[in-house]
């Protein structure tokens, strides 16, 4: 389970970094007015109308934090099998809907999709994309057991998920 956590968080590190070539081509377009990254760590410093010293840098360390942390998250669902490239591509879309629909306009960084600029979006949706894939293959090459994630859980997983969640004992029927 902690080789399939860390073989994760690696993934989803080399992810965001194809992600961040993503972002650094659509901000170059103009695309984005200001990298996400970059606007999330503005909002946590002081005084958030104006560029700080240190953002780029903590913008970075938190996409790349941000970017392990869902890689790690797959990387356990996928309990070290493989994981087929339109699953790691659909959950870059279920990142990106969660991160754009919900946290971002939560805190207020970016409006709501439907209400946010289309060239933006269609960036971040197609990078998020990328990223899902990446992180697919990433998985796939860090793997060490050779079998293809189907849907029944590998036995060693489901011996683990046994152990913390017991089968409940069948009862018995009583006639009165």
């Amino acid at each position: 389970m902690m080789r399939n956590l860390v073989n994760g968080a690696v993934g989803g590190a080399l992810a965001t970094a194809v992600y961040s070539a993503m972002l650094m081509a659509a901000d170059r377009a103009g695309l984005l007015e200001e990298p996400p990254p970059r606007r999330f760590a503005r909002m946590t410093l002081r005084g958030a109308d104006k560029p700080k010293k240190g953002e780029n840098v903590l913008g970075t360390i938190a996409h790349f934090a941000f970017g392990s942390t869902c890689g790690s998250v797959l990387g356990l669902l996928s309990a070290g099998q493989r994981v087929p490239v339109p699953i790691g591509t659909a959950y870059g879309l279920l990142v990106w809907y969660f991160g754009y629909q919900g946290l971002a306009p939560s805190i207020g960084a970016y409006p709501p999709v439907p209400k946010d600029r289309v060239g933006r979006q269609a960036a971040l949706l197609a990078g998020h994309l990328m990223w899902g894939t990446a992180l697919a293959v990433a998985l796939n090459r860090l793997r060490t057991e050779k079998a293809p994630l189907t849907a029944e859980l590998a036995p060693r997983v489901r011996e683990q998920v046994r152990r913390v969640i017991p089968t409940p004992e069948p009862v018995a029927a009583t006639r009165t």
